[in-house]
């Protein structure tokens, strides 16, 4: 559903300039590989892809003051909530930025980023925008080169078809699965941050689906496939 625009944010979100990067700002080339000195000391970097009104990453920076978190959002209007709140509740360890996902790699070095979070991306569920899904093996790649090791995906969604596709695009880029769940809620995760999407559906019944995908050292099966593809 296209959200409708709100053409004051334009000029209200450079209230919160300190933390977030806006759609009239570049990114600029001195970022890549040195996020962290944005936040002002060195500690594990996460990024959520699609953050949306910020319910999840504001929860999880109050939980995790030890972390450096990045949010990114498309949509301005929809990051201009989630600015609203980090600033609420004056965290210090959370960046926004209103980002592309699909150029990811030209604001992060390799082997920057500790853990990535997907949580209920759009499915695309047209079998021709299948390499648009934020778990398509393309993406995956993507991450890996992003990512020290060993590092994590940390992914949820409310989609069965898309979470069966995901499990299969994991395993055809060798990536190991744990603490893989159908029925989240049902299990009772003790340590489970909700997003106000996931609260949503799953206040209708619908069952919330997750697992945590490894990135370990390079392995042999993983180099030989980079190896029969070029």
């Amino acid at each position: 559903m296209r959200l409708r625009r709100k053409p004051w944010v334009d000029e209200a979100i450079h209230d919160f300039d300190a933390f977030v990067v806006s759609r009239d700002q570049e990114i600029g080339e001195e970022r890549k590989g040195h996020w962290n000195e944005w936040f002002g000391r060195e500690a594990p970097l996460h990024v959520e892809l699609g953050t949306g009104k910020g319910d999840f990453i504001t929860q999880m920076a109050e939980r995790h003051p030890e972390i450096n978190f990045i949010g990114i959002e498309l949509q301005q209007d929809v990051l201009y909530s989630a600015a609203k709140k980090v600033a609420e509740l004056e965290l210090t360890n959370v960046r926004l930025l209103v980002f592309d996902i699909q150029h990811i790699e030209d604001i992060f070095a390799e082997g920057e980023i500790d853990r990535f979070y997907i949580n209920f991306c759009d499915p695309w569920p047209k079998k021709r925008h299948a390499k648009r899904r934020l778990t398509h093996r393309l993406f995956l790649e993507k991450y890996r080169r992003l990512l020290k090791k060993p590092g994590e995906l940390h992914f949820k969604t409310d989609n069965g078809p898309l979470f069966d596709f995901s499990l299969q695009e994991f395993e055809a880029e060798h990536l190991p699965v744990r603490h893989v769940s159908y029925d989240l809620h049902a299990e009772n995760w003790p340590d489970n941050v909700e997003t106000e999407y996931e609260r949503k559906f799953s206040g209708f019944g619908e069952k919330i689906h997750r697992c945590e995908v490894l990135f370990p050292e390079e392995d042999e099966d993983h180099a030989h496939t980079e190896s029969t593809v070029e």
